[in-house]
């Protein structure tokens, strides 16, 4: 039996499994490993390739096994999928882990810095916080419409509602109805200014990064996306051209071709969700300013004016993709397209 070269590690709560691998492929190690053991254990192996599926607490792991002197590499859970043999339990997937990782063909995720996870925090703290401020202001919103009163759309519109629920000489409100919706409003602004507070953090992070405020050049990035996209993608050398980061987001048309004949549908639910949702809001931004104020980019305006409005923002969030790895990966500035003369 030869000396252990890979690990396949199935990480959980508090108990993880091993499964290792000599460089024949013969398995050296298979045992169950309580938390609070795994770094003395891996401190007596030599150093060897790790595979973990990149979940949660997966990044720690990995920077605390590399500090270790081991290689580690992540993976996405749903391509060590198919590596999986019968049943599942522990064993098996550390098992599957562990062949994966040694695939010449399998895709790896870079791991995050405390940096970068501290980064996505906020990021993630204030879309929670956003999502609950959202259903708040729809259920005043439901509350009040079953009283007869309705508001215009959006921050005016909710921003009428709440004067109207803080007026009690207002009779249309019952004073059982007023309290619970009082109770939401007062929800509603400490939700607000919890948010506000997340996004002076964000944007004084967003002063602080060089590359944050060179992204911010990019019309439709403003802090936000930056800092999201910094903290998302981290070496952006990892990805071997714009197209791969814009893949990598999922704003790529799905494909369903074969025989030799490409079937390009809409973009999947694959991808950075979060990262996506941004760009596509900037560039829905920048598409309403072109539709009042004209736009230099021909090509936008001619996309605006053959497709539908949103399939135009997701091409441009594309684009926006592909610009921003272009400028880090060569350490440019963005430059404003000249306006080419008619012929």
């Amino acid at each position: 039996m030869g000396e252990v070269s890979t690990i396949g590690l199935d990480i959980a709560k508090s108990v993880f499994q091993v499964h290792g691998a000599d460089v024949d492929g013969a398995v050296v190690i298979r045992k169950r490993v309580s938390r609070t053991k795994v770094l003395e254990f891996f401190s007596t192996l030599p150093a060897c390739v790790v595979g973990i599926e990149a979940c949660p607490s997966a990044h720690h792991w990995s920077r605390e096994l590399q500090a270790l002197g081991h290689t580690v590499r992540l993976m996405p859970p749903s391509y060590v999928k198919a590596y999986l043999k019968r049943s599942k339990n522990d064993a098996n997937d550390a098992a599957a882990i562990c062949e994966a990782v040694t695939r010449p063909s399998m895709r790896f995720v870079p791991t995050k810095s405390e940096q970068q996870q501290s980064g996505l925090m906020l990021h993630r703290s204030r879309q929670l916080l956003v999502r609950q401020r959202t259903m708040l202001s729809n259920a005043i919103r439901g509350h009040l419409a079953e009283l007869g009163i309705i508001s215009a759309k959006g921050r005016n519109g909710t921003a009428e509602l709440f004067k109207i629920i803080a007026d009690e000489k207002d009779g249309r409100i019952p004073a059982a109805a007023r309290f619970s919706l009082d109770v939401l409003a007062r929800q509603h602004a400490a939700i607000a200014a919890e948010i506000g507070a997340i996004e002076k953090r964000i944007h004084a992070w967003h002063r602080s990064s060089e590359e944050s405020r060179r992204l911010e050049q990019i019309p439709g990035v403003g802090p936000i996306v930056a800092t999201a996209l910094v903290s998302e993608v981290g070496d952006w050398n990892e990805f071997s051209s714009g197209r791969s980061l814009a893949a990598w987001i999922g704003l790529v048309p799905k494909q369903h071709s074969t025989g030799g004949k490409e079937r390009l549908g809409r973009i999947s639910k694959q991808g950075n969700r979060y990262l996506r949702w941004l760009l596509v809001t900037g560039a829905m931004a920048v598409i309403r300013y072109a539709r009042q104020h004209g736009t230099r980019r021909l090509w936008l305006a001619h996309i605006m004016e053959r497709r539908p409005i949103k399939v135009a923002a997701v091409a441009l969030a594309n684009k926006i993709a592909r610009m921003a790895w272009a400028m880090m990966v060569r350490g440019e500035q963005f430059k404003e397209p000249r306006l080419l003369p008619a012929a």
